[in-house]
């Protein structure tokens, strides 16, 4: 058996996992040698690692804002990560007919938080027959994701649900911890996205704001309260990163988080 499959039994068995990688893909040579750096940083522990990277970044606040280099082209560069490195991949959809396009290169499809009422979009990444990992919306509440989970569900029993803050105000937003304890009643693999859940949105400047200080915070807190995994987004340099950079984590602080989260884990089993 691959690594790559391995990882994902050991995920549906109920090991605690991690996602990471960047906001967007930004080039066809620096993922490949991020995904590297992710699998060095994190070797020491027993933790199944997904690299995740969106291929475009179709919910931007400004018309100006980077959006990727081509739908095709950036599927390649995550499928050929996942390939090369034998690991699993993720990415979003953006639409019902993205469905099968991003199928062919990744284990994992992700549906935007924006999106997670959209029946279409939700029958037909569940139709892929790859796990379909929903993010609960800014909007929603979490009892309300059942009914997400259940769409999928009558296509596809692989279904995972990531928190990943509620709105708060215009410009903030909120992560209750509770939520996770409610949708893990019908939901096996919940996820805190601790990256997207610090960002400010709705900023003057057109460019979503965030508070990186809080990540280590988020995942500790997330980890403590028996979440199933952790979808944490890095860069080598959040400052030049072309999409997200004010809410990831910058990449040489990576091995110091997962170990603290390595010491909660063995703490509450």
């Amino acid at each position: 058996m691959s690594n790559r499959s391995s990882v994902i039994d050991k995920i549906k068995q109920g090991a605690f996992f991690l996602i990471l990688g960047p906001c967007v893909i930004e080039d066809e040579t620096s993922p490949l040698g991020l995904a590297e750096s992710i699998l060095e940083e994190t070797k020491d522990f027993d933790f199944p690692v997904i690299f995740k990277a969106s291929y475009r970044k179709a919910n931007r606040s400004s018309l100006h804002s980077f959006t990727g280099i081509g739908d095709e082209k950036a599927l390649k560069v995550i499928g050929d990560i996942g390939n090369k490195l034998d690991i699993p991949v993720t990415t979003d959809i953006h639409s019902e007919k993205e469905a099968e396009l991003a199928a062919s290169q990744v284990d994992i499809i992700q549906i935007p938080a924006f999106l997670c009422r959209q029946t279409d979009i939700l029958l037909a990444a569940g139709k892929t027959g790859k796990i379909v990992n929903i993010k609960k919306g800014q909007f929603m509440s979490p009892e309300a994701m059942k009914f997400a989970v259940e769409k999928v569900s009558t296509v596809n029993d692989s279904v995972m649900l990531t928190e990943r803050g509620t709105s708060f105000g215009y410009k903030d937003l909120l992560v209750d911890f509770t939520a996770v304890k409610k949708m893990q009643k019908f939901c096996d693999h919940v996820i805190v996205d601790c990256t997207h859940s610090l960002q400010r949105p709705n900023q003057s400047s057109g460019v979503t704001g965030g508070d990186p200080e809080m990540i280590s915070t988020i995942a500790k807190a997330a980890t403590a309260i028996g979440a199933n995994g952790l979808f944490i987004e890095t860069h080598p340099d959040p400052s030049q990163a072309k999409s997200d950079g004010a809410n990831m984590l910058p990449l040489n602080q990576l091995k110091n988080l997962i170990s603290e989260i390595s010491q909660i884990r063995k703490a509450i089993s």
